[in-house]
């Protein structure tokens, strides 16, 4: 099972709804299936021209590792000769800031992520997690710890 449109198209509106209640700036929202192709994007008037390629490289990152972005963030940190190699293994796609969050079905299979870019990372994965949450999806920010 992948993520369809439909629930994609709810994770874009409740997150840029999220953002706008929460008062964050302009954001970008990109939905990905669990192959890594995009479903669903949306950008808000003002938003960088980097924008969309930080929020695609979060969820796409997420995605390619099996857990979200923070995670990411968290081990970039500590193996940054492994982050080099996976950046040049990526084409540079990968991009280790929170704001990547995978999306699990009830049976909690990993169907697609969602990328945000546009505030701070915390703000755009808490708008990821409403969005996600909102399409009766499970929110899975960190992931794996192996």
């Amino acid at each position: 099972m992948s993520i369809s449109l439909a629930q994609a198209s709810t994770i874009l509106d409740t997150a840029l709804k999220k953002g706008r209640d929460t008062n964050c700036a302009s954001l970008v929202v990109a939905v990905l299936d669990a192959g890594g192709h995009l479903v669903a994007y949306k950008r808000e008037d003002r938003s960088g021209i980097l924008r969309f390629d930080i929020a695609y490289g979060k969820a796409w990152g997420a995605l390619g590792m099996g857990f979200g972005s923070r995670t990411l963030f968290e081990r970039a940190a500590n193996t940054p000769q492994f982050f080099n190699a996976l950046f040049a293994a990526s084409s540079g796609r990968v991009v280790p800031n929170p704001g990547g969050v995978l999306i699990r079905d009830a049976a909690g299979n990993v169907i697609g992520a969602v990328g945000i870019s546009g505030d701070t990372s915390d703000k755009d994965e808490a708008c990821a997690i409403a969005g996600i949450e909102a399409a009766g999806l499970k929110a899975d920010p960190g992931g794996a710890k192996a």
